[in-house]
């Protein structure tokens, strides 16, 4: 005779599992940090902000208060493809809670 329980006990965890999947699909990400933007967002946002064809994010660093500047912020390298070898690229700066432009300015070497 045959023994069917662990099938359907597989079955069953697939559906639990999809169940989970569609439920919290919407819910915040509990290892992100509250009270900032995503660094993906803070790359987009710099590229808008920037308004330069040609250029490309080539890196996205989060930077604390007193790390240089007063605020919490994300640091956004842009450069041009192909790339220029920071001849001609560009750092953004953004306010960390909601993205706002604070500087624009070259890259310090």
């Amino acid at each position: 005779m045959r023994d069917y329980r662990f099938p359907a006990l597989y079955v069953a965890w697939i559906l639990f599992c999809a169940l989970l999947f569609f439920a919290l699909r919407g819910a915040e990400d509990p290892s992100r940090r509250s009270g900032r933007i995503l660094s993906t967002d803070a790359g987009r946002l710099a590229l808008a902000e920037l308004k330069r064809p040609g250029y490309v994010v080539v890196h996205v660093a989060w930077a604390r208060a007193a790390e240089g500047a007063p605020e919490q912020r994300w640091i956004v390298l842009l450069d041009r493809i192909p790339h220029t070898a920071l001849r001609e690229a560009v750092v953004v700066e953004l306010r960390a809670e909601d993205g706002a432009l604070l500087r624009i300015r070259k890259p310090v070497t």
